[in-house]
């Protein structure tokens, strides 16, 4: 039988940890819980997201097969919270696959997130 794991915390390589932690904690409400120049990390007491300090890291390309990951968010209007997450230094790429159903954003550092509707 394979060891069942529980899922503990994402950890988000970036230039600035700090700036980071603010802009998803932000996004999510949940609190910054740690913060130093090399280390930060957020969460709401469920769920920990960390943010680690790579200064050599280098945001992919989009559309391009170097993604890695990217996060999908669920909200109560995306054209609100598109316009709320470009004035916390979000940007907006030109490629947006899903067309009036979910939009695509980059993070400060250029990580992908899709800003979703939430279920009726």
């Amino acid at each position: 039988m394979t060891t069942t794991a529980k899922f503990l915390a994402v950890n988000i390589d970036c230039a600035e940890p700090g700036r980071l932690a603010e802009f998803y904690a932000t996004v999510f409400g949940y609190e910054v819980q740690h913060v130093e120049d090399d280390y930060a990390g957020i969460g709401d007491g469920a769920v920990t997201i960390y943010f680690q300090k790579n200064t050599e890291r280098k945001p992919a390309a989009w559309p391009g097969p170097d993604k890695q990951f990217h996060l999908d968010v669920r909200v109560p209007d995306v054209e609100q919270a598109v316009k709320d997450y470009l004035e916390l230094g979000a940007s907006k790429p030109d490629f947006q696959p899903g067309g009036e159903h979910w939009t695509v954003l980059a993070d400060p550092e250029g990580h992908l997130f899709c800003v979703c509707p939430t279920r009726d």
